[in-house]
């Protein structure tokens, strides 16, 4: 559906839409270049989008049918269609007891600085983008600041987490 989105938003040759998710869209939902060429290949199959121009060297530029646009609003409307919600770093932290006290909070110290150097990252991309540039621009803006917000709540847990582990430490002295 990433890619359809992207091309209901605008036209653009599979390239195009790589640029485009490695700029934005890898924040909530990343693609390597075989899963996108892939992907496009599904939809085209499917009548959700068609070559609108070949360019020079066969490049093929896509356009979302009326097809796709109308799977594209049902999937945005239907969030029931999500797959179940996993989470391999959570499933790690239930299964901490499993190693020792000291490699638990380790691991929960590793977690709380990668959400630190992702709130970074995150800020770094929110203040070099322009986002006065036009009303299309507003819900990449509210999904970066999920991420940024998400971040900072993960770093806060991750800290309490630690914490817990301290407070666990002394009582079992």
């Amino acid at each position: 559906m990433a890619a359809l989105g992207l091309l209901a938003q605008q036209p653009g040759s599979g390239y195009d839409l790589l640029k485009t998710f490695e700029k934005s869209m890898a924040n909530v939902w990343p693609a390597t270049q075989s899963q996108l060429y892939g992907e496009l290949n599904k939809l085209a199959d499917a009548g959700l989008i068609e070559v609108a121009d070949i360019g020079p060297r066969g490049r093929k530029e896509y356009r979302i049918t009326s097809a796709g646009r109308a799977e594209l609003q049902r999937w945005v409307m239907n969030p029931e269609d999500d797959p179940p919600f996993r989470d391999a770093s959570l499933l790690r932290v239930f299964l901490l007891g499993e190693i020792e006290p000291e490699q638990a909070r380790r691991h929960m110290a590793a977690v709380a600085e990668h959400a630190d150097s992702e709130v970074k990252r995150l800020k770094a991309l929110s203040d070099s983008i322009d986002w006065t540039d036009g009303d299309g621009l507003f819900f990449g803006r509210a999904a970066l600041e999920y991420g940024l917000r998400l971040g900072a709540m993960e770093a806060d847990w991750a800290r309490w987490v630690i914490r817990e582990l301290d407070k666990r430490a002394k009582n079992t002295k």
